[in-house]
């Protein structure tokens, strides 16, 4: 079961304070936010080769790109965080969304890699950063009873929001090129995501009471100086650096296990596993979101990220099968996407409902380093070796240790740190 705490987070709550209509509401256009960011980072592997052929440069050169969009995506998140309480939501996720769509648009007619760096890693990271940052952190705020399901739920709009554009994306990649492909769906993704952020709002103003609880949530430069954060900051880095292998290497590392070109249930296996991927990875999102709301946050986190390291040793055992490569890469994105919920949701219950945003901002940098290690050091790791198969011993050994970690080190340490800021606030 969770902690008590969640007793004293709800005292006042937007649940006693709002309809229930309007909670769901603000849900909803989170998502949609969430859904038009999510094609830069999730469908990357489907511009690879193109983007190789048309520049001339090596896959790790070009893995750049993928590490610049995750780095600038979390490194000014605390930033972006601080801005969007100051100003309000709306302002500044339209803002976002319109680079993120943009960075496609301009990236369309780049003929250099740092053109390709600088709109589609650069201009994509900053929007799709704010967008991220400021979604989750109005969802933990209009659902405090249930942090994990609404965190879970916006960020499973990242996770699956590219499951309706990856095979269009990669129709069109046939069909009309690189250019004309980036160049539509760029427009399509600002579009639909600045008219759903128009909609966003912060929750009501909280009673007196509940002011008085919320006074003794802790400010980043509080919460920097505790070792719990810098634990899950630790966690969150090792989760994000093995998922994140998976996911910008998928195409790469299916066409060298020779699958890349066959067909599973009269599809595509590449497109087919991206796009289970897509559902599963944006499932799981409120799925252990939901779990860790009623069994708890540590308990949930072992079980999954356990989940992914064997899921993934299974996927490397049978390599060769075009069927099991399909349904075991859905099942080790199950493993994996969850940390999106898991993590906020907890950072959340830990410190504090008040500076959530920046908050977690400051969390996700996180993914940003696991970027590096996901991308561009993995390429090299295989380049060097000549093997996927020392990558992936890396991505399983870094889930079946932070599994560990959640349960016999995060647990004790946070209930004591909980404990210290409830008594703190009586």
């Amino acid at each position: 079961m969770n902690t008590p705490t969640r007793n004293f987070e709800t005292i006042g709550s937007v649940q006693s304070t709002t309809s229930a209509g309007t909670r769901w509401l603000q849900l909803l256009l989170g998502l949609i936010c969430m859904m038009a960011i999510a094609s830069p980072q999730y469908v990357w592997t489907l511009f690879t080769k193109p983007l190789s052929a048309k520049l001339g440069i090596a896959l790790p050169e070009l893995q750049v790109t993928f590490s610049i969009l995750i780095v600038l995506q979390t490194l000014f998140s605390p930033f972006q965080g601080a801005l969007i309480d100051r100003y309000g939501p709306r302002l500044l996720i339209s803002i976002g969304t319109v680079l993120s769509g943009l960075s496609w648009v301009l990236a369309s007619q780049v003929h250099s890699t740092s053109m390709l760096y600088l709109t589609y890693g650069g201009l994509g990271g900053l929007g799709t950063g704010i967008v991220y940052v400021g979604v989750v952190g109005l969802m933990v705020r209009w659902f405090p009873n249930h942090r994990g399901m609404a965190a879970g739920a916006v960020a499973a709009g990242y996770g699956m929001g590219a499951i309706v554009t990856t095979f269009p994306i990669a129709s069109s990649l046939e069909q009309r090129g690189l250019e004309s492909t980036l160049w539509l769906f760029g427009a399509i993704f600002a579009v639909v995501g600045l008219i759903a952020a128009q909609g966003l709002r912060t929750p009501p103003a909280l009673s007196a009471a509940a002011q008085a609880q919320a006074s003794n949530d802790w400010r980043p430069t509080q919460m920097l100086k505790t070792p719990v954060f810098w634990l899950m900051f630790l966690m969150m880095t090792m989760m994000c650096s093995s998922g994140l292998m998976v996911t910008s290497q998928l195409a790469t590392f299916a066409r060298d296990f020779g699958v890349g070109s066959m067909t599973v249930f009269g599809l595509a296996a590449i497109p087919l596993a991206l796009t289970i991927d897509r559902f599963t990875n944006g499932l799981t999102r409120p799925f252990f979101g939901l779990i860790s709301d009623r069994f708890g946050r540590e308990q949930t986190m072992c079980f999954a990220f356990a989940l992914e390291g064997i899921a993934m040793a299974l996927w490397l055992a049978t390599r060769t099968d075009p069927v099991l490569f399909v349904l075991l890469s859905g099942v080790v994105f199950f493993g994996w996407g969850e940390i999106f919920s898991l993590f906020p949701a907890t950072l959340t219950d830990t410190f504090g409902a008040r500076f959530a945003t920046a908050n977690y901002g400051w969390l996700y940098i996180a993914f940003g380093i696991g970027a590096i290690f996901g991308g561009p050091l993995a390429a090299l790791m295989h380049q060097q070796t000549g093997s996927w198969v020392p990558v992936f011993d890396t991505a399983i050994a870094l889930d079946i240790a932070t599994a560990v970690l959640a349960i016999f080190l995060l647990k004790p340490l946070r209930a004591r740190l909980m404990a210290r800021r409830l008594a703190g606030a009586r």
